[in-house]
């Protein structure tokens, strides 16, 4: 195998590259609107299938369908792994137009994460046009990463346990560098029921659920530990009728991360130990981690090292680094399969109004991932 092949086939294609990511830009696929992702994903499965892959569409009521692939079929694949859903709402490339400036090509949707889908096709293309012999691939592009991964979770851990390995397609962090640990991500539901009663005439027929949840807040806010990684965000509180009325209810909505599973486990436990203090208040806790930390086992430092191996052949030093975001690669390597993620495109403004890709980067990131999955054949 040459590695000098692959990069050179992906340098002569790289407008391709370039003008795959347009295509699926233009193809807006917020995650909640089924219509419009299912017409993104259908111009994906057409993509693939020229591409000489055995396509499955896998049909969801309610959100996008997942599109799967498969390249070769002898012996356990390589999972490329990615979602085409955005967080962009429709009508959002009108007021944020895909459009380039020198080496940067900004629109909704380009970093994260549809330049990765383009690299991956690139990768796979490069490994079939230069005859380099690989491993069968799986791709499995879903539609609800955004919105954590309700309808995808159990395809994408049924793909990963038949896989050898995990590449995940999520973008990189900056300056290219590939991600090894990501924190774990949860999402806790404060309910206090109290007893409402005339804020003047009768307070002490009443118990405030108010005054409740902001002693419970500051019990949940005790968990957090800053330099274990473990943070804790009330991002939502709602409650009460009247500024005169002792409130009967109230709720609070918590973001919760932690680095290991081992946190992750402990500050679960703690909030299932929450219990009300004041008298004639009653609390319900709802939620959890929807997704385990993935931690930089042994297995995970080996794939990168190989990763960092082709890099150098390449004429690039690759590093590592941890996110403090979740991504489907959490999963995979929960289950203990090696995963690999941020091999997708260098750029910057994920969510943001200045999110673009470097398009100057395509080329080589995309031999990565093609020489990576010949590697581990």
């Amino acid at each position: 195998m040459s590695m000098t092949d692959l990069l050179k086939y992906c340098e002569q294609h790289a407008p391709d590259t370039a003008q795959m990511i347009e295509a699926l830009v233009r193809l807006e696929s917020p995650s909640t609107d089924k219509a419009a992702v299912d017409r993104c994903g259908a111009a994906l499965a057409d993509i693939l299938r020229r591409a000489g892959s055995h396509v499955d569409v896998l049909q969801q009521a309610d959100r996008g369908d997942h599109i799967r692939a498969r390249f070769g079929d002898d012996g356990s694949p390589v999972l490329l792994l990615g979602h085409f859903d955005t967080v962009w709402p429709l009508g959002t490339l009108e007021r944020m137009p895909l459009h380039r400036h020198g080496d940067r090509l900004h629109g909704p949707g380009t970093f994260d994460m549809k330049a990765g889908i383009a690299i991956a096709l690139a990768a796979a293309s490069a490994l079939r046009a230069t005859a380099t012999p690989h491993p069968p691939i799986t791709m499995l592009w879903t539609t609800d990463e955004e919105i954590g991964s309700g309808t995808s979770r159990s395809a994408i851990e049924a793909e990963a346990r038949q896989s050898r390995a995990v590449l995940v397609l999520e973008p990189a962090l900056p300056g290219g560098a590939l991600k090894t640990a990501r924190k774990g991500c949860g999402e806790y539901e404060l309910t206090v029921h109290g007893v409402a009663a005339h804020a003047g005439l009768d307070p002490g027929k009443g118990a405030s659920a108010i005054h409740e949840l902001a002693a419970q807040i500051a019990a949940v806010e005790r968990l957090q530990d800053l330099p274990r990684g473990i943070t804790v965000n009330a991002g939502v509180i709602s409650g009460g009728t009247r500024p005169n009325v002792v409130a009967e209810l109230a709720r609070a909505v918590v973001d919760v991360r932690a680095v290991t599973v081992a946190d992750a486990v402990a500050v679960d436990a703690a909030f299932r130990r929450l219990h009300p203090a004041r008298p004639g208040t009653r609390l319900t806790i709802q939620g959890g981690f929807e997704r385990p930390p993935m931690e930089r086992t042994e297995a995970v430092a080996t794939l990168f090292g190989r990763a960092a191996a082709v890099a150098a052949v390449l004429g690039h030093e690759l590093r590592e680094g941890s996110a403090g975001g979740g991504s489907d690669g959490n999963f995979t390597a929960a289950l203990g399969v090696p995963t690999l993620d941020g091999l997708g495109a260098v750029g910057d403004g994920a969510h943001a109004a200045h999110e673009h890709v470097d398009t100057s980067t395509l080329p080589w990131r995309a031999a990565l991932v093609a020489g990576l999955i010949a590697e581990l054949k």
